[in-house]
């Protein structure tokens, strides 16, 4: 007989895995107490909800959660970051972290809907632009031939300004 307090957590983990964007997996073994916390807080800042699982519930929710996938990289102490937004930002915080930190952190996989990602995929993943520069970029790359254009096509009237100013000028001094 399951105890009310796995049957919650189940609960709890396959609510977290439908609703997730991203999914990414790490091994926390050898984090202290204010190592873990520190890591909490900025994953939470960003909207990110990090919680340390067992892999029998974190299984049970993923069939729940018809996310299967996620089963092949629970491997030792886990504790999974769920994303809700940008897929890059859960993934970009925690190799930053790692980095920066020097800690014993290490991210074992993730799942990206359905499709799951290795270590070298997320570490790849977590060196891509943030969604709002690629939105500059985009945006900044579709203006610049409507800039052209308009320069192009302004060229002409600006000749003619020019040349009707200088005969006003040339009409004024004669």
């Amino acid at each position: 007989m399951p105890k009310e307090k796995n049957i919650e957590a189940v609960s709890k983990l396959t609510n977290m895995l439908s609703r997730c964007t991203i999914a990414v997996a790490t091994n926390y073994q050898g984090l202290s107490v204010p190592e873990m916390s520190q890591l909490r807080r900025k994953l939470r800042d960003s909207g990110i909800e990090y919680r340390v699982v067992k892999n029998t519930l974190a299984r049970l929710a993923s069939e729940r959660a018809e996310r299967e996938g996620l089963k092949s990289i629970l491997v030792g102490p886990t504790a999974i970051a769920f994303g809700y937004g940008d897929i890059a930002e859960p993934a970009r915080i925690l190799a930053d972290y790692m980095s920066t930190s020097r800690t014993s952190l290490s991210i074992t996989g993730a799942l990206l809907g359905n499709r799951v990602l290795t270590r070298e995929e997320v570490l790849s993943l977590s060196r891509l632009p943030s969604k709002e520069v690629l939105i500059a970029k985009l945006i900044g790359g579709m203006q610049t031939p409507i800039i052209s254009l308009l320069n192009v096509l302004s060229a002409n009237l600006r000749g003619l300004v020019g040349v009707l100013n200088a005969r006003i000028k040339q009409l004024e001094g004669g």
